[in-house]
């Protein structure tokens, strides 16, 4: 009698759990943020990208004065970073991580079937325009797209992100100049207002867990 083969779907590379780590600190600095940003905004907002750097902050930074280098410089680096650890996360776990997603984040199966779908056909296209997405960060992971094509879809979709953001934050400057004004007098009242949204957040997505 022969033994049965191991289940290679069951192992994973070592540095595994090290993936979900570095997604739970990521998760935790961006609920920093979301609560924060009011206020870090204002004092450093060099830090608030370190932290998040979500559309609504990089904008928000180019309100302030923020250098054009620490705009990109931090910018792309908070975005590529979260891609990656979702991408080493897909490449370890499958489609446990998109599980996960579904259980602790609030996704919906739906949206992640479209973009598996969509993933299948049109990678080029679907990495670069979502670069900022933790979920097609994932499904690149688990699809193994190789590493020279990833890092060149998502150079592009950086540049083309934070170029975009850069170009409506001028043409909008008066109107981003009056939130920043606001928030300099009512900064600590968005810091309360957010502190309650992210609690109530995180408390339905707990239940729903």
């Amino acid at each position: 009698m022969t033994a049965n083969p191991p289940d290679t779907t069951t192992l994973r590379p070592r540095w595994a759990p090290l993936s979900i780590a570095a997604f739970v600190a990521l998760v935790v600095c961006t609920n920093i943020a979301a609560i924060t940003w009011a206020r870090l905004v204002l004092s450093s907002p060099e830090t608030l990208l370190a932290l998040s750097s979500r559309n609504r902050y990089l904008a928000l930074a180019l309100g302030t004065d923020i250098s054009g280098i620490s705009y990109w410089l931090i910018g792309s680096l908070r975005i590529a970073l979260a891609f990656a650890v979702c991408h080493l996360a897909g490449r370890a776990y499958g489609d446990r991580i998109l599980a996960m997603f579904i259980k602790y984040l609030g996704m919906d199966q739906p949206t992640i079937d479209r973009l598996q779908s969509g993933f299948a056909r049109a990678d080029w296209a679907l990495i670069p325009f979502f670069v900022g997405s933790n979920i097609v960060a994932a499904i690149s992971g688990i699809q193994r797209t190789r590493p020279g094509r990833l890092a060149a879809l998502v150079a592009l979709g950086l540049v083309a992100r934070l170029a975009l953001i850069q170009w409506l934050a001028n043409v909008f400057e008066e109107q981003l100049t009056d939130v920043i004004n606001l928030l300099q007098k009512y900064s600590w009242w968005f810091v309360g207002g957010s502190v309650i949204l992210v609690v109530l957040t995180n408390s339905r997505k707990t239940r729903r867990s």
